[in-house]
């Protein structure tokens, strides 16, 4: 598998501070890899370093094999950068930023104006083409911010938190965005706190922390290797709940946890096949469930398992739902 980024032992300190302590980091052609981590975990300075926009003190980077540090102009003929904020001029309209860019890129008149009506159709933009960006939404702007990074048709793709301070409708629109530039071939590193986004985006997560590697794989690895799989049943009935105890109990070899104030027994399971066990059993007991699941940990006991911290945006969204202890 070909890799369009590949990054080995970076390193990077800011005096006595250090910043990346041997990053290690690929992505390959046409996928998207999630780069989670607290606030100070080093995201934005690898970020940085890819994009050639800082130097590492020692380790290796390419882009597209072009060395990051040698080949600096070739690198960034090939990628795109979407920053925490928006890049564009308050002062000039949706079109104009655009058209701007293009000629910053050495395209003609028409082909800057070609390229800026393409994307602006694209994003759903035309309508606000020529309004001044003062005027556009949260949303509105950041969806400009990714279309100007796609002026020059950028083979990779750097989306540095790019759904900060969107509401959760706006949000999912560039989710929509960005899974159709992956399936029209681009390559995507993606760092985010929100945790249901890389969820939802990423065929690979890295997690950092303190500027190291601290877990890599497929989502789905990731909350297996950390937790593995939960069964959780729901009995319809609070009389039975003593009864589908001891049912758990005796097929796992340990006692459930229980909450007496919503009736949930949840115990930790290695075998799948254990559910269709179970159903067996509580069908021969006549026992009715409003709830029967397997699950894999979320995203965010995963982050909390590797990092010993929860994701400041995900517990931002958990407060803001009531329900933070």
């Amino acid at each position: 598998m070909s890799h369009a980024i590949r990054a080995e032992s970076l390193m990077k300190r800011y005096g006595g501070t250090v910043a990346l302590d041997g990053i290690d980091l690929e992505v390959p052609a046409g996928k998207v890899v999630g780069v989670l981590g607290p606030n100070g975990a080093g995201k934005t300075t690898t970020v940085r370093i890819l994009a050639t926009l800082l130097r590492p003190d020692s380790g290796r980077a390419t882009v597209g094999g072009y060395d990051v540090v040698r080949d600096p102009v070739r690198v960034r003929s090939l990628i795109g950068l979407t920053g925490q904020y928006a890049s564009v001029d308050d002062d000039l309209s949706g079109a104009e930023n655009l058209v701007l860019i293009g000629r910053l890129l050495d395209l003609s008149r028409a082909e800057a104006k070609a390229r800026a009506a393409e994307l602006l159709e694209q994003f759903g933009l035309v309508e606000a083409a020529t309004r001044s960006i003062k005027t556009y939404s949260g949303g509105m702007r950041r969806r400009l911010d990714l279309a100007a990074s796609l002026v020059g048709r950028p083979r990779v793709l750097y989306l540095d938190e790019p759904t900060t301070g969107l509401d959760p409708h706006a949000r999912k629109e560039m989710w929509q965005v960005i899974r159709r530039l992956v399936a029209e071939g681009a390559t995507v590193l993606l760092t985010t706190q929100y945790l249901e986004e890389a969820d939802q985006l990423a065929d690979r997560i890295t997690v950092i922390d303190h500027g190291r590697v601290v877990a890599d794989g497929r989502p789905d690895e990731l909350k297996r290797r950390v937790a593995g799989q939960t069964l959780q049943v729901r009995p319809t009935s609070f009389a039975d709940l003593d009864a589908v105890s001891g049912i758990l109990t005796e097929l796992t070899g340990t006692t459930p946890a229980r909450d007496d104030d919503t009736g949930l027994l949840t115990t930790p399971v290695t075998d799948s096949v254990l559910l269709s066990t179970l159903v067996r059993r509580l069908n021969d007991a006549d026992i009715t469930a409003d709830e029967l699941a397997l699950r894999l940990p979320s995203l965010d006991e995963v982050f909390i398992a590797l990092t010993g911290k929860r994701s400041e945006n995900d517990a931002e969204d958990t407060a803001r739902k009531g329900i933070l202890a």
